[in-house]
C-alpha cells in the first residue's frame, strides 16, 4: 500500500546538503509517495515563521540543517508543539568532530562549506579545464589532466567528467569513433589516469536512438545497427586491454557510480594497498 506524506526540507543555506540526505533516506524504502516542501536560506525568524506555517497546514515530518541556535531552538519547539518528528541531519557528524576535537566551538555559519576557500576554486579551476577538454578536445594538452575517460559515443564520458570536477578532479573525455584512429596524445600521455568507459551494445543502440530521437532523425546507420555496436564496443574493449586502460561497464550504472568507481580507482592509484 502506498503511503502518501509530506516531507518538510528547512535550510539556512542552499539546501543541496539536506536534498541529497533526504533522497537517498527516501530511496530506501518502497511503495511510498513523498510530496517534498523545500525551504533555503532561512535565517531569520521572520523567515522561518513561513515556513512554520506551511508545516501547520501540511503536517509531515521534519529535516533541517540549520547552525543558528535560536532559529534551530525555535524550530524544534514549534515541530515539537505540533507533534511531527524533526531531525538536524549534521547534528551526528558535527557532535562527533566535536567530540574528537576535544568541544571545539562551532562557527554557526550558515552555508561554510560552500565558501571562497581553495577547495572551491579547485572545482571552479576543474570545472573550466573539463568544459575545454570535452569530447576531444584541446588534445595537446591531455598531460595536465588528473583522469581521461575514453569510450564509444554515449558511454557517459561528459556527464561523468562534469561530476568528477565538481568534486576538484580535472577530468578530460575523448571519444573513440569507429574507422578513425585514436589522437596520438592520449596513446603517449604518461601523468593522468586514462580509464574506458563502456557498455552493452543493446544499451549503446537504444541510448543512441532517443538521442536522434530528440535530434528529429529517424534514418538508420552503422550509428545504431545493432552489428556495427556490438563490433564498435569489441575494438574499443580491445584497445583497453591493449594499453592496460582500467575499464567501467557503464550499462547500469548512473553518473555518480560511474564517478564514484572513477575515483576509487584514482585512490588506488595514489594509496595502493600493499
Amino acid at each position: 500500500m502506498n503511503r502518501r506524506f509530506h516531507l518538510h526540507l528547512v535550510s539556512d543555506s542552499t539546501g543541496e546538503t539536506l536534498n541529497t540526505i533526504a533522497k537517498a533516506a527516501c530511496a530506501q524504502f518502497e511503495g511510498i509517495d513523498v510530496l517534498e516542501h523545500f525551504y533555503a536560506l532561512v535565517r531569520s525568524s521572520r523567515q522561518l515563521e513561513r515556513v512554520i506555517s506551511h508545516i501547520r497546514e501540511e503536517p509531515g515530518p521534519v529535516y533541517f540543517t540549520v547552525v543558528n541556535p535560536d532559529l534551530r531552538r525555535e524550530l524544534e519547539l514549534h515541530c515539537a508543539a505540533l507533534g511531527v518528528p524533526f531531525q538536524g541531519v549534521l547534528d551526528g557528524p558535527i557532535g562527533m568532530l566535536k567530540s574528537y576535537l576535544g568541544g571545539a566551538a562551532e562557527t554557526h555559519r550558515p552555508g561554510a562549506q560552500h565558501g571562497l576557500d581553495d577547495r572551491y576554486l579547485q572545482r571552479i579551476e576543474a570545472l573550466n579545464y573539463t568544459i575545454t577538454h570535452d569530447d576531444g578536445q584541446a588534445v595537446d594538452r591531455l598531460a595536465d589532466a588528473e583522469v581521461i575517460l575514453v569510450g564509444a559515443s554515449r558511454t557517459s564520458k561528459t556527464p561523468t567528467c562534469v561530476y568528477l570536477a565538481i568534486r576538484g578532479v580535472r577530468a578530460a573525455n575523448v571519444p573513440i569513433v569507429a574507422g578513425l584512429p585514436v589522437p596520438e596524445p592520449l596513446l603517449t600521455v604518461k601523468g593522468p589516469l586514462v580509464v574506458g568507459l563502456w557498455a552493452s551494445p543493446d544499451r549503446l543502440v537504444q541510448v543512441r536512438r532517443n538521442r536522434l530521437n530528440t535530434l528529429g532523425e529517424v534514418r538508420d546507420t552503422s550509428y545504431v545497427d545493432l552489428e556495427a555496436v556490438r563490433s564498435e564496443v569489441t575494438q574499443t574493449r580491445k584497445l583497453f586491454e591493449q594499453y592496460g586502460w582500467p575499464s567501467i561497464d557503464v550499462t547500469r550504472r548512473s553518473v555518480e557510480e560511474t564517478a564514484a568507481a572513477v575515483l576509487n580507482l584514482l585512490t588506488e592509484r595514489k594509496d595502493p594497498v600493499p
